[in-house]
């Protein structure tokens, strides 16, 4: 537990509403392409997946043309800034933690190898196989398709500790992250400074983009095929 006052705290302005969309959206997209895996809806697993590939394309740009809190740049931390957080001795700001920050880049790293794997991913009769298993053999396709379900066997122990992270958050510091991150303000008992929202038009270039390059990818490169 903190300790501190909750009356002596401020309530700032932490993440901006995209980067929400995206969590939120990406928890459920997640969970839908467990689920369709698992019960063999492997067109909708599919369209799933260029879901998946849309958000994850999105947070890279909006990582580096986004919000304060959202970009990569703004957030990262060595080593030793790591070590500092652990003793206690990390200054506190808006936004993720050195800990926090590493799961979020560990997080889309392995979502990103996850989605890619199921791109070349060819199904165990070739009826089902990623747009782009076209480019590789039947042999490598498969090889894809066996590394896809390690990744997401991967993906589930990180996405339990990061329930399990929240949930010493909320039990020991007192802290929702999870309501934070829909409404999107926070409290400090310090003062920081809150999140410098990137403009709408940098949104809507954002979402373009990612649909644009989602849409490459489903067509295999060849849009007019």
């Amino acid at each position: 537990m903190t300790g501190e006052n909750p009356a002596s705290q401020a309530r700032v302005r932490v993440w901006d509403v995209p980067t929400r969309l995206f969590h939120w959206l990406l928890v459920a997209g997640f969970g839908f392409c467990w689920w369709t895996g698992e019960t063999g809806r492997l067109e909708w697993h599919r369209w799933s997946g260029y879901g998946l590939l849309g958000l994850v394309i999105f947070r890279i740009y909006w990582g580096f043309f986004g919000s304060s809190t959202a970009r990569f740049a703004n957030f990262l931390r060595g080593p030793r800034a790591m070590l500092s957080y652990l003793r206690g001795a990390w200054s506190i700001e808006a936004g993720h933690n050195p800990l926090g920050a590493l799961s979020v880049v560990l997080m889309l790293a392995l979502l990103v190898a996850q989605i890619v794997l199921g791109l070349f991913a060819v199904d165990v009769d070739g009826i089902e196989s990623g747009p782009l298993s076209l480019y590789v053999s039947f042999d490598a396709g498969r090889a894809a398709a066996r590394w896809h379900e390690y990744m997401f066997n991967a993906l589930l122990w990180l996405v339990a500790l990061h329930v399990l992270a929240i949930a010493y958050y909320l039990v020991m510091k007192r802290e929702n992250l999870p309501a934070a991150m829909l409404h999107g303000t926070r409290s400090f008992p310090v003062e920081v400074q809150p999140v410098r929202r990137a403009s709408a038009t940098r949104f809507f270039l954002g979402v373009i983009l990612a649909a644009l390059l989602t849409w490459l990818v489903a067509r295999a490169f060849q849009p007019w095929a």
